[in-house]
């Protein structure tokens, strides 16, 4: 006998939006019959709304199972998500709003996150770290974490941001298969009230860690009396965020990357085996980055956009950084989890 499942509730109604509202979206009809028409044609325009340092000679060269996007090309990451928002009124305007765990806020404008970012890749540049480096990145979400991506992005560095959730072995496993030169790290970061030691983890994972030769600490509590989750610094190796970045200048030219150069590499989670390395290209996923954003968001650059991912996760790269920065709209950045202190904390964000 089949076991059969009782339908205890069908919904038939339909509930479509305003005809003004769906009049008004981005994506409509015609946008899907170009890309069924010509998709390279469609992609090659919805590159065409970046800024290219050199235009590309090949949209799509596609040899199964490999395929190679806007061959001979080249651009930045960083200067499409900040620079090219800085001569226009985008520049006084909030990239990033951050809502941190305990009740703190801070906002960044575009000219802000810019001036963040220059100095973080003059500060990695300091250290040594060049273009095709590979760089881990293991921090709560706060705003350092978005610039330290666009830094590495800034300057043709890689990438490997970490979930700030995962263990010791889990970050020294990810650390080593990508031979990260460089840790972001910080001091520690708040979920569910309590701190979590994220630089005692990464001391006990770079313990086997041969690769790396400089760590940079971000100090959570910037300013505002004693460090909430003390760090061990190791001289020679670790070096205070904020100590670091005051000596350095907060102009850095952009490095010109071909659209097949790598941006990051991000790795899976490992619950069905070893954690696999997934490598994501510059111009290609910038590419579909801006264009995923403003055409299934409908993000325009007057909206404030809240992506509940983790930044650890790729949702969270490309909708908590890059997309919406792409388009010159506001980011929300949330630390903590939904239901801390009560489970009306993400209504209370929404609200302001």
């Amino acid at each position: 006998m089949t076991d059969q499942i009782d339908t205890l509730l069908s919904e038939q109604r339909r509930f479509p939006p305003p005809a003004d509202f769906a009049a008004a979206a981005q994506a409509q009809a015609a946008i899907y019959a170009e890309a069924a028409r010509d998709r390279e044609a469609f992609w090659a325009r919805q590159a065409g709304a970046l800024d290219w340092i050199r235009p590309w000679s090949q949209v799509l060269d596609w040899q199964p199972p490999h395929a190679r996007w806007f061959v001979g090309g080249q651009l930045n990451v960083a200067a499409n998500c900040l620079d090219r928002h800085l001569p226009g009124p985008r520049r006084n305007k909030a990239a990033i709003i951050w809502e941190g765990e305990p009740g703190d806020r801070r906002v960044l404008t575009y000219w802000d996150l810019a001036r963040e970012v220059n100095r973080c890749a003059n500060a990695l540049k300091s250290l040594g770290v060049r273009k095709g480096d590979r760089v881990a990145i293991y921090l709560p979400l706060i705003p350092e974490a978005a610039v330290a991506m666009l830094a590495c992005a800034r300057i043709g560095a890689v990438h490997s941001v970490v979930f700030g959730g995962f263990s010791a072995e889990a970050l020294r496993d990810r650390i080593n298969d990508a031979q990260a030169v460089a840790l972001i790290t910080a001091d520690g970061g708040y979920r569910r009230g309590q701190i979590v030691p994220l630089k005692r983890f990464a001391d006990e994972a770079l313990a086997g860690c041969p690769t790396i030769r400089d760590v940079i600490v971000i100090r959570r509590h910037p300013g505002s009396g004693p460090i909430q989750a003390p760090a061990d610094m190791l001289e020679g190796r670790d070096h205070w965020w904020h100590r670091l970045l005051d000596t350095v200048d907060a102009h850095c030219p952009a490095e010109p990357m071909d659209a097949e150069d790598l941006l990051f590499i991000l790795y899976t989670s490992g619950t069905t085996g070893k954690p696999k390395g997934i490598v994501h290209t510059t111009g290609g996923y910038l590419t579909q980055v801006a264009s995923t954003t403003k055409y299934v968001f409908d993000l325009r650059e007057e909206d404030v956009f809240w992506c509940t991912a983790d930044i650890g996760w790729v949702t969270g790269h490309t909708y908590i950084t890059y997309g919406p920065l792409a388009v010159g709209a506001t980011e929300i950045v949330f630390e903590g989890i939904p239901t801390f202190p009560d489970a009306g904390r993400f209504w209370q964000t929404i609200q302001k």
